[in-house]
C-alpha cells in the first residue's frame, strides 16, 4: 500500500434499490485488499443516465456498474467496448483507461468462472431457460468458451430467436431454439442446464418450467438467482443426483473481475463470498 494512498471512486448505477449486497462485497474486498477505495450506490433514472455518465468523467471516478435499466443505454455514451459487451449489445462494468471509457459485461464471464468449478463448458451441450440480459450475457461467453450446442428454452418465440441469431451467426456457436409450452423436458446429451430467467427471487418455493424426471446425475444444473440461495430448482436437481451450482458463485465472480479491471489487483474471493453471506444473512 502507497504511503499517501489516493482514495479512488466506483460506482454502481442503476433503478432505486432497498440495498445493494454488491456494494457491500466490494467494500469489504477494498478494505481487504488495503485500497482506501469506496463503491457508491446511485439511483440514476433513465432521464439522467447521460448527465450520470457526464458527471463521473467530471468527478474523476474510476468506473462503475450499471444495472437495469441502464445495461444498453449507456453503450451510447462510452468511448469502447469489448469483445463480449458488443456481441452481448449489453455492458454492466465501465472503466477508464485515461480519459476513455471502456464498456465490459461480467454477467457471462462471472457465470463461466463459478462453473468450470464443476464442469468445462467447451465440447458440452447446454440448455438455458430464458433469453433477457443474463441469459444472453452467458449465452455468449459459453459459446465463446466452445460450448458445442446451446438450446435457448423460452417462452417468447420472437426473443428467445433472437438470441439464437445472435449465437449462430456471430459467435459462431450451433443453437436453436425450444418454445417453451408447458415444463421443458431436457434433451439426452445435455451436459449443463441453466434457469437465467428471475423465477425462484426472493422465492423458494417457486417453480421453474422444467420436467424435474428429465434430469440426470451426469447433468450440472445452475441457478442465476442468489437470493436465496438454494432455490427450489437446486433442490429438486440434488434429489435427481445432479451436481448444482447456486448465483451466488456467479455474483461473487462478477465481483472478482470487475476489482481486478478497476484496480488491477486480485481481490480474495473468500472476503467476497463472506462478505455476501453476512449481507444476505445465510
Amino acid at each position: 500500500m502507497p504511503d499517501s494512498p489516493i482514495q479512488e471512486i466506483v460506482c454502481c448505477m442503476g433503478q432505486p434499490v432497498a440495498g445493494n449486497p454488491t456494494q457491500f462485497m466490494m467494500e469489504r474486498a477494498f478494505a481487504a485488499a488495503g485500497l482506501d477505495w469506496r463503491y457508491l450506490t446511485l439511483e440514476v433514472p433513465p432521464e439522467h443516465l447521460a448527465n450520470a455518465v457526464l458527471g463521473l468523467r467530471a468527478m474523476g471516478f474510476r468506473g462503475g456498474n450499471f444495472t437495469v435499466p441502464h445495461k444498453v443505454a449507456v453503450i451510447g455514451y462510452l468511448d469502447e467496448l469489448s469483445e463480449a459487451a458488443e456481441l452481448m449489445g449489453a455492458v454492466n462494468c465501465v472503466n477508464r483507461v485515461g480519459q476513455r471509457l471502456i464498456g465490459e459485461n461480467t454477467d457471462g464471464k462471472g457465470f463461466v468462472q463459478s462453473l468450470r468449478s464443476l464442469a468445462d463448458p467447451a465440447g458440452s451441450r447446454v440448455a438455458i431457460l430464458g433469453a433477457g440480459g443474463a441469459a444472453r450475457a452467458i449465452a455468449v461467453e459459453l459459446g465463446l468458451s466452445g460450448a458445442e450446442e446451446i438450446v435457448v428454452v423460452n417462452r417468447t418465440a420472437e426473443r428467445g430467436q433472437a438470441l439464437v441469431d445472435l449465437l449462430n451467426e456471430r459467435v459462431k456457436v450451433p443453437s436453436r431454439l425450444v418454445h417453451l409450452s408447458g415444463d421443458y423436458s431436457v434433451e439426452p446429451g445435455t451436459k449443463i442446464v441453466i434457469n437465467a430467467t428471475s423465477i425462484g427471487l426472493a422465492d423458494p418455493e417457486a417453480h421453474v418450467p422444467v420436467n424435474i424426471d428429465s434430469l440426470s446425475p451426469e447433468m450440472v444444473v445452475a441457478d442465476v438467482v442468489f437470493n436465496p440461495p438454494r432455490t427450489q430448482w437446486l433442490r429438486d436437481a440434488e434429489s435427481r443426483g445432479c451436481k448444482t451450482l447456486d448465483g451466488l458463485g456467479m455474483l461473487v465472480n462478477q465481483g472478482v473481475i470487475g476489482f481486478k479491471i478497476w484496480t488491477g489487483v486480485n481481490p480474495d474471493p473468500a472476503v467476497m463470498q463472506e462478505a455476501l453471506e453476512e449481507y444476505l444473512e445465510i
